[in-house]
Order: structure tokens, then sequence, then C-alpha cells
């Protein structure tokens, strides 16, 4: 050790400097990766708890629930998608929501999720009305038609519509025609399952129901067809999306469950020309664009391993 005279005129002690010895990263040992997995798989499941939670705390009131009488809306001029949330003080969701529906539907941001399982339902034929609202036709189940398990809740079907093109799209891609399913279960909370349709061959479930249709016009109480089977409505796959979003309509209420089948069915141009033209509204299409969105969207495929 040395003594040496500092600025102010001390001695002060002079030491050798001190040689900085580079560390070299550890790797990690083989049960750090394990549990980096884990901790992936538990976010995971954190998430779809969180899904689950929110569609059973957010329920859909009577009043909150699809408009019956569309012509408040429409889907063009100045009453059309953009400016819904103007029309009506009760409708600022369609423009304000954060869980907003329909979305893009894109495979590069789905996660699998194995746990949703297989979508089932219980379905049976019960009597039906067929109402043109204005804006879509829909059959509406006066009697019991079953239900289906969504998150592991029942939920009672109660009536069906279509909106032409697809509302939802696949990787970017909008197709012809989609049918909605609408469900609730017993504290009021809204599912609805969708399947979208390409041009090709007919409809089964809405050839048996089309000429009726025809004949079925705008704000008219509805034209009663006896026993309608839900199981007419055909899925073709046990791979679905589940998503949370809202009503595709004003009030564009949010807390609704979504489920997409992805298998893409087929529908005559006949069919689908058939639903617009009885609509008589003045415009080609009944379809709300797709709304931007970071919302957490799983898929189920099965004989994925979770």
């Amino acid at each position: 050790m040395k003594w040496v005279l500092g600025v102010f005129g001390r001695k002060i002690a002079s030491r050798r400097p001190t040689r900085l010895r580079r560390r070299i990263p550890e790797t990690p040992p083989p049960q750090h990766f394990v549990l980096d997995v884990m901790d992936r798989m538990r976010c995971a499941a954190l998430f779809f708890a969180s899904l689950l939670i929110f569609s059973l705390s957010v329920p859909v009131n009577a009043d909150e629930d699809e408009v019956e009488d569309e012509s408040p809306f429409t889907y063009g001029s100045k009453k059309g998608p953009e400016n819904w949330a103007n029309l009506n003080p009760k409708w600022k969701a369609c423009a304000n929501g954060k869980l907003q529906s329909p979305i893009d539907l894109a495979d590069d941001r789905v996660e699998i999720m194995p746990k949703l399982g297989t979508l089932k339902r219980a379905y049976k034929p019960a009597p039906a009305m067929i109402k043109n609202r204005g804006h879509d036709i829909e059959v509406v189940w006066e009697g019991d038609a079953g239900f289906a398990m969504l998150n592991g809740t029942e939920y009672k079907l109660l009536q069906c519509h279509w909106h032409t093109p697809s509302e939802h799209t696949m990787n970017g891609k909008r197709f012809e025609l989609e049918i909605h399913l609408v469900h609730n279960n017993s504290l009021g909370h809204l599912a609805v399952v969708g399947v979208v349709y390409k041009l090709g061959r007919p409809d089964p479930f809405l050839a048996k129901l089309l000429e009726t249709i025809k004949t079925t016009t705008p704000n008219h109480e509805g034209n009663f067809v006896g026993d309608v089977n839900p199981w007419d409505i055909k899925f073709g796959s046990r791979k679905y999306y589940r998503y949370l979003g809202s009503l595709t309509v004003p009030p564009c209420t949010e807390g609704v469950l979504w489920t997409i089948v992805k298998k893409v069915r087929t529908v005559s141009r006949e069919q689908v020309s058939a639903l617009r033209d009885a609509v008589h509204d003045g415009y080609e299409k009944n379809a709300r664009p797709t709304q931007k969105s970071d919302l957490d969207v799983y898929m189920y495929r099965p004989g994925t391993q979770g």
C-alpha cells in the first residue's frame, strides 16, 4: 500500500486497481426449461379461466338484447354501422366497446385450447315461427328446442337468423352467408353459435324453409311452420373458434360468448338471393364489418394434446 497526496493535500491510500473478472453466463439447468413451459401453460389456463369467469359474470339484459324492429338502423346511408352509436344514447358500445363483434378469425393469432372440449348439443324438434325483422329472417322456436353445453354451462336455443355476406371472416376471407344460433342460460347470458357458408350445393336446412321465407313480409307477426329440427343445421366439423364478444347489431351489447364452427358449409345462390329479397331493405348486405380487435381467440381441435 502506498500513501499519496490527494486533491486537498491529505494523504490517502493508493490501492492497486481491481481487475474486473468477466462473468460467463451460466446455462440454466434443464428444469428451468420445464418450469418455463409450465408457466406458459399456466398463463394459457389463466386466460381460459378469465374467459369463462367473464362470460358468466356479464349478463345481457332484456333491454340490451337485439333490436327487434330494425328500422331505427340500416346497413347503409346515414344509419349504417359507422353511425349506429350516434343514433341512440344506449348504443354507444357500437363505437366505444372493447369486445366488439364480428372479428377476423386469423389462425396465426389463435391459441389452441384442448380443454374447451367437444361442442355438445342436445337439440330437438319444436314448433317455430319464421319472422321478417326488416333486416334479416329469423326462425324463433316457441317450444323447447333443446340446448347446447358451452364452457360447462347449459344454454337454451332460442332462435336462428342469417347474415349475407358472412360477418366473421377467416384469415381475412369473407364468405357468402352466416347463420347465428342464439342461446341463453338461466342467468340471461347470451351465447351464439355461428356457421359460415360459401356458394355451392343448397343448404338442406334452408331448403325446407325457403318457400315460407319468400312469403314472410317485414313487420308481420310471422308464419308458423310447425316443428323445426335444429339438427338440420349441419356443422360438419368438431373444430371451432371461441371468444368473448358482442351482439353484431345495436345496441352492440358485450359479454356474448361466441362459437364459430371452422368448417365452411355450402349454400346455393338462389338461397342467398331469397334471404336478401325477402328483407327488402334496399341494401345488398346485412352484415356488420369486422371490428378491430385484440381479443383472445381460442380454437378447439380434436386430438390435440393439452
